[in-house]
């Protein structure tokens, strides 16, 4: 049984999603955004860290998933997010848990079975995986596709004994 928090970093909006896995079944634990309401950056920061360390001790998952940082048009937008990515993961770090990171084109490709899949499909389909009474706000269905996909792809790597691996930072306990 592992319980994995999965992350969809923003600087405005950061979307986690927490599911329980046991075999082959995946349980909805909890979801929701953190929004963060200072308009500095180092504010909003510290808001990321401190809520994603709450979720932690709330939930006490065993290991973190995230989304990797992609270059949009902005340089400027896509350095936020690197930031607001590194305010979670050293919140993970600093509560021992073991970080994975994940390309948006995987996350999509894990989920919905397209890498190019809109946010409606992410919605449905994790609606649908997780069994729940409604779609999830947007941010939650991408941190809970996060989760998800990390926990897939750890399955597909014990299937092939270990021979492929995923980019990790710390260790699984």
């Amino acid at each position: 049984m592992s319980i994995i928090l999965g992350v969809d970093p923003g600087s405005r909006i950061t979307g986690y999603g927490v599911i329980q896995c046991q075999g082959r079944h995946q349980l909805y634990l909890g979801s929701g955004c953190i929004r963060t309401s200072s308009e500095d950056l180092p504010s909003r920061l510290k808001q990321i860290f401190d809520g994603i360390s709450e979720i932690i001790r709330q939930y006490q998952p065993e290991q973190l998933a995230i989304e990797r940082v992609f270059m949009a048009k902005n340089a400027d937008s896509a350095l936020k997010l690197g930031q607001a990515r590194g305010a979670a993961i050293v919140a993970a770090t600093v509560a021992g848990l073991p970080v994975a990171e994940y390309s948006a084109t995987q996350i999509k490709s894990a989920i919905v079975g397209t890498g190019r899949a809109q946010k409606s499909q992410v919605q449905h389909m994790i609606q649908h995986l997780l069994q729940l009474p409604a779609k999830p706000q947007a941010d939650a269905a991408d941190a809970l596709s996060v989760a998800l996909c990390h926990y897939h792809t750890c399955q597909s790597l014990v299937s092939l004994g270990g021979k492929a691996s995923i980019r990790t930072y710390g260790r699984y306990k």
